[in-house]
């Protein structure tokens, strides 16, 4: 994920390029005729003989896709589990398993609730038979009323999420701003990021939203990027977030927000640059595992899954792939387009590389109409058999397991192909692997990441408590948070927050989120809590049965939506009884002093400790 600079001798050797108007034709069945024919074995001839000029060869290097199984020693003997040099290796956790609609949820939702179990439970007889009602409730998202969520974003004094493309540039750009005002349209998603996780009843969209943010990654706080990175949320991902994903490749490649942040803005053949390029093979559809290095691209093999398609990608289809993008930029003002600055796309032929390509096996012609050579290449990409186990592969990561079997990859990918001009080709996918048996026996196999559990807990504590901008709390939220790596939209290489356990095993994620689950049970905004939970107590269970026992129960009910192992239950019930008997001593509705007696001692301290206990709890962390 390097970012360098395609060198300008590529451009300046390829010299003028002869206008021809044979163009479209070549590509229907004309390609028959001996002249065609002729001409295109000219093209490649030409193509070749540059690329060999430009980069040179050693003679016939052949590779394949990487190898990212991992080596022996990586794997760890307990669980299967990975680990790195000098670590041990993870220890195998024993968990009860939770009833399915909790398990279902917890996957599927940023967490499981009373009412959202309910709401599951009663979808049909079976557990399958709910789980396929759900997703497909779910997934008809558009029927879903979700105005509560978002009256509460405006309520909350949310201004710039509704504003167009050429607004927010207008307001956020050319009247140019300080700072703060700037970068608001970042930081209102930011925020707006957590109250719908929280609030909205469209949680699969939620999901699936921080699921394309996470692939199409970009720094939402980029200077550059700040101001408009509502138009990419609303208008680029959310968008198109199950619809298809040809149509999203090129709503990402064509939005202001990427169009900065890798650079395409300013690519043009007298300035190539090919960050947006590489990014767009090596994370964006063919992935990593399938770049072969620097080699003659004409000796690339041909993918088994479609002899059609190359293997793999290599630097030179970086190369020519930047160039097929050349044009591809914004008005924003340029001192060659000084009177174009109102943050749209445009498309500046005259910064277009015109000249004949060769990449992903396939040979471009030169002089085609606007726009052709970038979406001859977005088309190739997304009908792609190696994109399709990729993207799925990456899908089934997010909602099943850290390790994907191959079985599902291959059985999604062939759905993903096989509708890969179809408007709800994400959907058809999605509903493939939501119902598969590889979900249904998913439970323990994820763990939630640090935003994944504060917005679970905030869903599960049941607070009405609203993150806004330009409120104190808030802010005080947003700084401790920070702390965890997790922020929204704030990763600033382009690989986005990495998806798998070992990402977030580490010390000091699982400290930070902790402090933030043990803030949101203790503070209180103004004299009101955040989350009222002696209160929620008092209203749940009566204050005569106030044992350990039972308040543990009834937390843990509430929060994990079943009993933990028990011997972590029995640490729970300790901790709260304190020195008192934890099935008969009744805990006194109190809050004051008693260091000679603990079991009398802050009782509502102890309460919303115990409360932040549980929210600490492998079963809690674990999805």
């Amino acid at each position: 994920m390097a970012r360098y600079t395609l060198p300008w001798r590529r451009f300046a050797a390829r010299g003028p390029v002869r206008r021809t108007a044979a163009g479209p034709a070549l590509r229907t069945r004309a390609e028959t005729d001996a002249p065609v024919l002729r001409r295109k074995a000219d093209l490649t001839a030409q193509v070749r003989q540059r690329l060999n000029r430009l980069y040179g060869w050693k003679g016939g290097e052949r590779a394949s896709p990487k190898d990212t199984t991992p080596a022996p020693e990586t794997v760890a003997a307990a669980g299967g589990g990975r680990v790195m040099m000098g670590q041990s290796n993870p220890r195998l956790l024993t968990m009860a398993r939770p009833p399915f609609a909790v398990q279902a949820l917890n996957n599927l939702s940023y967490g499981a609730t009373a009412a959202s179990v309910a709401e599951f439970n009663a979808l049909g007889s079976t557990d399958r038979q709910r789980l396929a009602n759900w997703v497909d409730w779910q997934l008809d998202w558009d029927a879903i009323d979700d105005s509560a969520a978002t009256n509460r974003l405006s309520a909350a004094g949310y201004t710039t999420l509704n504003k167009s493309l050429t607004q927010l540039w207008a307001d956020h750009v050319v009247a140019d701003p300080e700072y703060s005002v700037r970068m608001r349209p970042a930081n209102e998603v930011q925020r707006a990021a957590f109250v719908r996780a929280v609030y909205s009843r469209r949680q699969l969209r939620e999901v699936l939203v921080n699921f394309w943010h996470d692939h199409f990654n970009v720094l939402g706080t980029d200077f550059s990027v700040g101001p408009v990175f509502v138009h990419y949320d609303r208008d680029v991902i959310r968008a198109n977030a199950k619809g298809n994903f040809r149509t999203m490749l090129e709503g990402v490649a064509q939005s202001t927000a990427m169009l900065y942040y890798l650079d395409n803005i300013n690519n043009s053949r007298s300035g190539p640059n090919e960050n947006f390029a590489r990014e767009l093979l090596e994370l964006h559809t063919l992935g990593a595992e399938n770049y072969l290095g620097f080699m003659d691209p004409f000796q690339v093999q041909p993918c088994p899954e479609d002899p059609a398609y190359p293997i793999g990608y290599t630097d030179i289809d970086v190369y020519e792939t930047s160039a097929a993008f050349t044009g591809w930029s914004a008005k924003n003002g340029h001192w060659q387009f000084p009177t174009e600055n109102d943050g749209t796309f445009v498309y500046r032929q005259s910064w277009h590389d015109a000249g004949p390509k060769f990449l992903l096996g396939m040979l471009i012609y030169p002089e085609q109409p606007a726009l052709k050579d970038g979406r001859d290449v977005l088309d190739r990409l997304a009908s792609h058999p190696r994109v399709a186990k990729f993207i799925c592969k990456k899908l089934i990561r997010r909602f099943i397991s850290d390790t994907p079997k191959q079985a599902l990859i291959d059985s999604a990918a062939a759905i993903f192909r096989a509708n890969w001009q179809a408007p709800d080709q994400i959907e058809r996918v999605m509903r493939h692997i939501l119902n598969s048996d590889d979900f249904i026996n998913s439970l323990g196999q994820k763990n939630r990441r640090p935003f994944d559990a504060a917005v679970a807990a905030m869903r599960t504590l049941g607070g009405d408590w609203t993150l806004r901008p330009d409120h104190g709390k808030s802010n005080d939220f947003m700084w401790l948070y920070g702390f965890t790596g997790h922020a929204p939209y704030n990763w600033p290489a382009p690989n986005g927050y990495p998806d798998t356990g070992l990402a977030w095993s580490g010390s000091n994620s699982f400290a930070m989120t902790w402090r933030v689950l043990g803030w949101l049970t203790e503070t209180k905004d103004g004299e009101a809590p955040l989350h009222p939970i002696v209160d929620t107590t008092r209203a749940n269970v009566p204050v005569a049965n106030w044992t350990a026992n039972n308040l543990v129960t009834w937390w843990c009910t509430r929060l994990l939506g079943y009993q933990p192992e028990a011997a972590r239950k029995q640490a729970l019930v300790a901790f709260m009884a304190q020195n008192g008997d934890p099935n008969t001593y009744v805990i006194t509705d109190t809050n004051t002093w008693q260091g000679s007696d603990l079991k009398r001692h802050y009782n509502h301290e102890r309460l919303r400790s115990l409360v932040a206990l549980i929210l600490m709890t492998p079963e809690f962390m674990s999805r």
